[in-house]
């Protein structure tokens, strides 16, 4: 077991379900300590269960800016510092352009993007002055594919993979990477059902990976587990797909 002192600690977005759960799971494998963020506290409270000892939450609703920072503090405070963040939560949207209204396309922006950007730049504070910092960010295939009816999210994954780069420069000065996942097609419960619902859509998006197959959330924890450690210490502002080739199949 790593020494208690040298134990690092960690910050999950939406990390009670799905790739965030996996992620959190990596960690705590790895002996990091956890903080999972959420809105929805019963499933906050299982998922640490889960995880062990080494997991605690906060439940926060990303959306509410201003909370923020308070939030931030709190945890630096109670847990010494922060070493890591993983920038995982974010809402989804199907809808035809034409009839997504400003409405949906902000709050699309307002979850995925600027509470993005409003909690890195908290933890980003206090990251500089403890002189080093591992933040990653969750971004999607749609930031590469042009995929019909999700406008609003493709908008916000390609904001993050830009402001992945534009974190990486300007935060490399104090010891800070950052760097972002794209995940392919992953096998979780709501893709599974969808594409078993869609048996077209489903020969489709095997058909184009070159991998023939779907990814699991394990697969995506082992990528964010790397990213963040110490064995990737010369990589930062990457954007890397881990998608079975789906992004270069033909």
């Amino acid at each position: 077991m790593e020494n208690k002192l040298l134990q690092k600690t960690a910050i999950i977005t939406g990390g009670a379900t799905g790739l965030g759960f996996a992620v959190a799971q990596k960690f705590v494998e790895h002996n990091i300590r956890l903080i999972i963020i959420g809105r929805n506290e019963t499933k906050l409270e299982e998922a640490c269960r889960s995880l062990g000892p080494l997991a605690g939450y906060v439940a926060l609703d990303l959306t509410r800016l201003d909370e923020i920072p308070k939030a931030v503090n709190s945890i630096a405070e109670q847990w010494g510092t922060v070493d890591i963040l993983v920038n995982n939560a974010g809402i989804h949207l199907k809808k035809a352009l034409l009839e997504v209204s400003n409405e949906e396309f902000q709050g699309i922006i307002l979850t995925n993007q600027t509470a993005v950007f409003t909690f890195t730049r908290e933890v980003a504070a206090i990251m500089k002055k403890q002189g080093n910092g591992s933040i990653l960010n969750i971004s999607s295939m749609a930031s590469r594919y042009g995929i019909p009816q999700v406008i609003a999210y493709t908008a916000s994954k390609s904001a993050i993979e830009g402001m992945t780069r534009a974190m990486a420069v300007e935060l490399s000065p104090f010891g800070i990477r950052v760097n972002c996942i794209a995940p392919g097609f992953i096998r979780t419960s709501m893709s599974s059902k969808a594409l078993d619902n869609d048996p077209e859509r489903k020969r489709k998006v095997l058909s184009r990976t070159p991998l023939g197959r779907l990814g699991e959330p394990e697969e995506v924890a082992e990528a964010a587990y790397f990213l963040v450690s110490d064995a990737a210490a010369y990589i930062t502002g990457v954007v890397l797909p881990v998608d079975g080739g789906n992004s270069i199949g033909f």
